[in-house]
């Protein structure tokens, strides 16, 4: 008996792209070899299956017999999972010439990296790997063995083969004697990584980003306080792209919606409350370390209450005058702070309601104002481009005023062509420096 959802499909499906659409409708083929670590391949399927991918496992006799069994993967993937190959030709049928976007191994063992470096093709994973290597689908490795093993000079060899032809391989930790294997979340980045440089044009590999996104809040007692509206969900967005492009990113996070989450990819990541927090941690930041560029999209509340009540205010009193003082306008001192003297600083400015002319104007003298490379500008009054919305549109500004206007998109490919712009502006600066 074969039991679907409402939509005919697997009820396994039903968890494609609950947790981001970064490789939404990417076919990866997940192969399984006889290493202990196998049992994790479940959890990775899963992972690749939340953020948008269908998943195909091929495992090899070894997997099945001895780790986990074929129906597991079944139950995890929603597909039917290849064990041997028939005369439905399932090695052709996966990783032949565009029918598969990558071919992930995961866990490898030693013998599986001996096989598929020297033309041995004697499993269902080598085999599908036979026709990747043909047919030039990536491929990603991710060894698990012992340490000795791994550190064998044929092992490395085999290795080193393999990465010549363009296999990439996921470098294990070292720990207790093994050569661990990736964890899943770290594969899941990686994998990204790879896909959309598939699809880019840009680089930020070795950039040091650091990024803001959210809004602060300012109390005006213990239970009130003053804001801007922010999602967080521009700045999350680019702080990915540029992770997926590369860079290594700080993510310095005020407040977001209830839906918004930082996902856990984005390793380094500082909380902040207040205006004034966030504030003392970029000059912190960027005082202490080494940034190439920094992209200011927190919404900074722009005032806070002169005096803060330690009680809460009774409403019984009536009329209540709340003196307001205006904010350090933190993205002005960006740049006479940092200590690189060329650092590449981008601005946001929101408006709400207004002209082209004038938003791009305003956004213009920001630029200015802050010493900036790059503006990014938005309107909040206008039609799907409000707080909490999944799409943006914006107009990027650089300092010789020219624009590229973004129309109404989702803001992960916002956020992908202001990183490509920004890398393009980064490589000029770069040339003209030689």
């Amino acid at each position: 008996m074969h039991l679907a959802n409402k939509r005919g499909t697997h009820p396994s499906k039903d968890i494609v792209a609950t947790q981001g659409k970064e490789i939404l409708g990417k076919k990866i083929v997940l192969c399984i070899t006889g290493s202990v670590a196998a049992y994790k391949a479940i959890d990775l399927a899963r992972l690749l299956m939340r953020h948008g991918a269908d998943v195909y496992a091929v495992m090899s006799e070894s997997s099945t017999s001895t780790l986990i069994k074929a129906d597991i993967m079944k139950w995890a993937t929603g597909n039917e999972v290849v064990t041997k190959l028939t005369g439905k030709l399932e090695h052709i049928a996966l990783a032949d010439t565009g029918m598969s976007d990558l071919i992930l191994v995961y866990p490898c063992t030693a013998n599986t990296i001996g096989k598929i470096a020297n033309g041995i093709d004697d499993t269902t994973v080598a085999s599908v790997l036979t026709v990747a290597l043909g047919s030039r689908i990536p491929i990603i490795v991710a060894p698990a063995m012992h340490e000795s093993m791994y550190t064998n000079d044929i092992i490395r060899q085999n290795v080193d083969r393999l990465k010549d032809i363009g296999v990439k391989f996921l470098e294990p930790s070292v720990e207790e004697g093994k050569a661990k294997i990736m964890e899943p979340e770290l594969v899941l980045q990686s994998v990204m990584r790879e896909l959309n440089e598939m699809h880019t044009s840009f680089s930020l590999e070795g950039k040091n980003i650091l990024v803001t996104a959210g809004s602060t809040v300012e109390h005006i007692d213990p239970i009130r306080v003053i804001t801007n509206l922010s999602s967080g969900k521009m700045g999350i967005a680019i702080a990915e792209g540029a992770l997926l492009a590369g860079a290594k990113v700080t993510l310095v996070y005020g407040h977001g919606s209830d839906g918004t989450r930082v996902p856990m990819k984005i390793r380094n990541v500082i909380k902040v409350n207040t205006s004034r927090e966030m504030e003392m941690t970029i000059l912190s930041e960027l005082s202490s370390k080494r940034y190439d560029i920094v992209i200011f999209c927190a919404a900074i509340t722009d005032f806070a209450p002169q005096q803060t009540s330690p009680k809460k205010i009774e409403t019984k009193k009536g009329k209540f005058v709340l003196p307001l003082l205006p904010t350090t306008k933190i993205v002005d001192r960006v740049k006479p702070i940092s200590r690189n003297n060329k650092l590449f600083l981008v601005a946001f400015k929101a408006e709400h309601d207004v002209s082209d002319s004038y938003l791009i104007n305003k956004a213009f003298q920001k630029l200015h104002e802050c010493d900036g490379d790059l503006v990014i500008a938005n309107d909040l009054g206008r039609k799907g481009c409000g707080t909490g919305s999944d799409e943006n549109e914006v107009f990027i500004i650089n300092r010789q005023k020219k624009v590229i206007h973004l129309p109404l998109q989702d803001k992960n490919q916002v956020a992908r062509k202001i990183l490509d712009t920004i890398a393009n502006l980064c490589q000029v600066q770069k040339d003209s420096n030689k």
